[in-house]
């Protein structure tokens, strides 16, 4: 990386004239006409389409989200489709995407669009804002590049780009300096290219300003770039450390019985709601992993079993916490299968458990649990 100069500035305005704005998105757009990728969202106007490759690239890597996005359209391929979807289909057709309330929050936006506005997204960030899911982003995104609204819309990579263009040493976490970057961005919008403009920053943001080793060699704005000139790349942005995050170990039970094992259906408005699961919970401090998979079935399900053997554990990161899941082979031994805690428990055979949608964690279970040569207890 070259060095333009040397020194932390202070006091520093976070303004560029307005030739030298036009001059910046001249470039950007110029680079992102000869090097953008071949996107199958950027095939279409569609606003539909756009739409739900907005949601699904939330959280989600480019590449990972494309073979999603082609199926999830084959099997819903209108917002009317959507808005009467059954709720096994959409969540077994999202299942290993993640965060799955963007699934519960498109299906609920898509039903609301199909009572009170004929079917058919509406043109303005403002009621776009007021459909379940829609944030600031998402908003910005679908206005400008459905329908050409002149607004910027700013993620993470646009947030990276623009704490290195102007030099921002304020923390990104926060909300304050958050607004400040959608003001930046927003004066640099040019008038009737809104869309390109954005996906022009965001491809940047992804290809060449990069989180680590950013390939400033490469880019096509570096000369308006403060932190390239400053040598200052490496430094920002500027990101308070998150909080320490949590770890729980959780032990689950495989219930075995006339060939069939238990699981049970996560309440719809929690964390990975709308999917099933094998029975269990948090361990107490005061209470073995066996001891705890006992107790958390019977609570969750009423049933008395007895506990096996442990044949798998899995270590996952949430947002907010880590687990270890220690799954134990668990033998039916009385009671009735009913749901307390869950929305339904049902007896499924091992082969038909891709009928169904599991969280990530489960799905490793399910791998382990068929890589045995023997399903009963």
């Amino acid at each position: 990386m070259k060095s333009h100069g040397s020194g932390k500035p202070h006091n520093q305005q976070l303004t560029i004239s307005k030739p030298t704005r036009s001059k910046l998105v001249a470039a950007l757009l110029n680079w992102f006409a000869k090097h953008k990728r071949a996107l199958p969202w950027r095939a279409t106007r569609d606003p539909y389409r756009i739409w739900i490759s907005e949601v699904m690239l939330q959280q989600t890597q480019t590449a990972t989200v494309i073979p999603f996005y082609e199926r999830f359209l084959k099997q819903f391929p209108t917002i009317a489709a959507l808005a009467s979807a059954d709720d096994r289909i959409l969540m077994k057709a999202w299942e290993g995407l993640g965060y799955y309330a963007r699934a519960r929050n498109l299906r609920a936006a898509a039903q609301t669009l199909a009572c009170e506005h004929d079917g058919k997204l509406p043109t303005s960030i403002d009621e776009l804002l007021q459909l379940p899911g829609f944030g600031p982003y998402t908003a910005a995104a679908v206005a400008s590049l459905a329908f050409g609204a002149d607004c910027a819309a700013v993620d993470g990579n646009v947030m990276r780009v623009l704490a290195r263009v102007y030099a921002l040493d304020a923390d990104i976490r926060q909300t304050k300096t958050q607004r400040r970057l959608q003001e930046l961005a927003d004066a640099l919008v040019p008038a009737g290219r809104a869309g390109a403009f954005n996906e022009a920053l965001m491809e940047l943001g992804a290809l060449v300003c990069r989180p680590k080793n950013p390939a400033c060699h490469a880019c096509p704005i570096r000369r308006f770039c403060r932190a390239f000139q400053e040598d200052r790349v490496g430094e920002l942005p500027v990101k308070s450390r998150k909080p320490a995050v949590p770890h729980h170990e959780i032990a689950i039970g495989v219930v075995h019985r006339q060939g069939k094992v238990l699981i049970a259906l996560r309440p719809a408005d929690g964390l990975l709601g709308n999917l099933w699961e094998f029975p269990g919970g948090k361990r107490k401090p005061d209470e073995t992993l066996a001891e705890c998979c006992r107790r958390e079935i019977k609570e969750e399900t009423g049933l008395d079993i007895e506990v096996g053997e442990s044949f798998a554990l899995v270590r996952h990161a949430y947002t907010h916490f880590r687990i270890t899941l220690h799954a134990f082979r668990c033998r039916y031994t009385g009671g009735r299968a009913q749901p307390r805690s869950s929305q339904a428990v049902r007896w499924v055979a091992v082969d038909e458990l891709d009928d169904y949608a599991f969280p990530k964690a489960n799905k490793q279970i399910i791998a382990a649990l068929r890589q045995s040569l023997d399903y009963s207890f």
